[in-house]
């Protein structure tokens, strides 16, 4: 099975995307959790700000060697990894692509047909890559969730291309 999905259609660069390399993603969201966080949107700089700052604080106060707790918290993420259920937004895919001006509507192309969006319902997509850590092969390479969590059970699947229109 092919997990190379393009973006076609009105952009001014057509770009692919392979769901094998977003497991290394620091945008990938625990699809176990997320729809049950009510959390408000969180600024990525601030965010990367502030673990930069913890890291270099526990540097100075602890020095350069890794204490048992963070040789710990490295074993808990890697497990994650290996155990996970992901998925990462849309949108930053999208926006790279550059949609043309006169673009209004993502297409979702599947085995089974095709779901239409209007480009800025294209902001609330998730791409599901993996499942219990495995990636999803049967109605794969990847499934479409509403970031509403509306389609949680029943995602979009078979994923082929997105075509903007």
């Amino acid at each position: 099975m092919e997990s190379i999905i393009p973006i076609k259609g009105k952009v001014k660069f057509s770009i692919t995307l392979d769901s094998g390399v977003w497991i290394f993603d620091d945008r990938k969201v625990d699809l176990t959790t997320y729809f049950e966080d009510k959390t408000e949107k969180v600024d990525e700089l601030e965010e990367y700000t502030k673990a930069v700052s913890k890291h270099w604080s526990r540097e100075i106060q602890e020095g350069a060697t890794y204490p048992p707790t963070l040789k710990t918290e490295k074993k808990y993420e890697k497990e994650k990894i290996l155990k996970g259920t992901f998925a990462i937004p849309f949108a930053p895919f999208l926006k790279n692509a550059e949609p043309h001006s006169d673009a209004t509507s993502v297409v979702i192309e599947t085995e089974t047909g095709d779901h239409t969006l209007d480009l800025s319902q294209a902001d609330e997509l998730l791409i599901g890559f993996s499942k219990d850590g495995k990636p999803l092969r049967e109605n794969g390479p990847v499934h479409i969730y509403y970031k509403d969590g509306s389609n949680r059970d029943q995602p979009i699947t078979n994923v082929r291309a997105f075509r903007v229109e």
